[in-house]
């Protein structure tokens, strides 16, 4: 099926983004005052994305593959809502909504049917992101959602990725996932009172740094030498992922989850994977997260 990218721009007076309807794909977030661009730019020799949306799991299913019952499904990562055309329902001048709804097509991916609806919003120098997911089956569903937003870093001209650090909004002791084929093997101390995480082009050459139920509800990317920054407000959600790829790509993720990738353990019942959300028939589960740029 071929579709026909709509690229959509909302603004206020301090900031302008873009969003596709492929995916409902953040493509630009720019402040104004110094045309400078936050988002990174999906070049495709690097990684080809900007912020998909992460839907109806969040990462990798062992095998690629799910049961539900004893029926055998087969998914790729991070779900099929980021390579979909999204309906826009509505739009004003700082504000758009997107729609995904079930169909016959991914009813043979994912057996329960739902709509999914994706609003924007900007407020002075942030933008919101808020996901609704409504059950439009007679039957509990199961999912996982997430963000998967890339940065530019470094952000200006001259810089490098070691001017750079993550900051925490509180002190953490926390635990990390580590991964390995991009499922998770094993879990072990790795925050011990610690408010920052120094950025190197080696930081992520075992895959992404997971984290679940911090402390913080904030987590700030900012660098050494100027006062640029971009925060991320993922209030709510109890997975954190951060990565890029390995060798100093230049952008790093910041990822809000419910949900979160395989073990190598993993039974392959959705119902049993790590992280997974049920929903009962008519209900709604709502999640939203922020970006503050400066």
């Amino acid at each position: 099926m071929e579709w026909i990218t709509i690229k959509t721009r909302i603004e206020n007076g301090d900031i302008y983004a873009v969003i596709s309807n492929h995916g409902a794909e953040l493509l630009n977030l720019v402040l104004k005052k110094d045309d400078i661009e936050y988002l990174w730019s999906a070049q495709p020799d690097i990684w080809a994305r900007h912020a998909p949306v992460l839907f109806p799991i969040v990462g990798k299913l062992k095998n690629n593959r799910y049961k539900v019952g004893n029926q055998n499904y087969e998914m790729f990562q991070h779900g099929f809502a980021r390579d979909m055309e999204f309906e826009q329902i509505q739009r004003n001048r700082d504000k758009v909504c997107y729609r995904l709804a079930s169909s016959d097509d991914t009813l043979l991916k994912y057996p329960y049917k739902f709509q999914l609806d994706i609003v924007y919003s900007l407020q002075a120098n942030s933008i919101s992101c808020r996901y609704s997911v409504k059950n439009i089956d007679s039957l509990c569903s199961y999912f996982s959602i997430g963000a998967h937003p890339g940065f530019n870093c470094p952000l200006l001209p001259g810089e490098t990725i070691e001017d750079y650090y993550l900051e925490f909004e509180k002190t953490e002791t926390a635990e990390r996932y580590w991964l390995k084929k991009g499922l998770v093997v094993r879990r072990t101390d790795y925050l011990e009172n610690e408010k920052e995480i120094a950025l190197s082009t080696q930081l992520f050459n075992e895959d992404a740094l997971i984290f679940k139920n911090l402390a913080s509800t904030r987590i700030g990317l900012k660098s050494k030498r100027t006062e640029k920054s971009v925060t991320v407000d993922y209030t709510g959600f109890p997975y954190l992922g951060i990565w890029s790829k390995p060798g100093g790509a230049p952008f790093i993720c910041i990822e809000p989850w419910y949900g979160i990738t395989d073990n190598s353990e993993a039974t392959g019942q959705l119902t049993d994977k790590e992280g997974i959300l049920a929903l009962e028939p008519g209900q709604e589960f709502t999640c939203e997260f922020k970006i503050i740029i400066t």
